[in-house]
């Protein structure tokens, strides 16, 4: 006959595996290999699309500006 303090003590040790397990499983991500690709999670087809439009090309006119006219000042000052 199995005692008692035993069959608590494996149902504890039971339970700290099955636990140990979900946090691995849980801290390995989502990950699917398809055809050479690594794709993010199985649901990746159901994501929303998200658009962004494009911008200007130069990012800094501002400052191009105020260097042109910083290079200008100082060419009219070496006159």
């Amino acid at each position: 006959m199995i005692s008692q303090g035993r069959t608590q003590r494996t149902s504890t040790s039971i339970a700290a595996i099955v636990a140990a397990g979900f946090c691995m499983f849980m801290s390995t991500g989502c990950q699917v290999s398809l055809n050479g690709q690594t794709l993010p999670s199985p649901y990746y087809l159901q994501d929303d699309v998200q658009y962004f439009p494009s911008g200007p090309e130069f990012k800094l006119p501002r400052e191009a500006a105020a260097l042109q006219e910083a290079r200008a000042e100082e060419k009219a000052n070496r006159r």
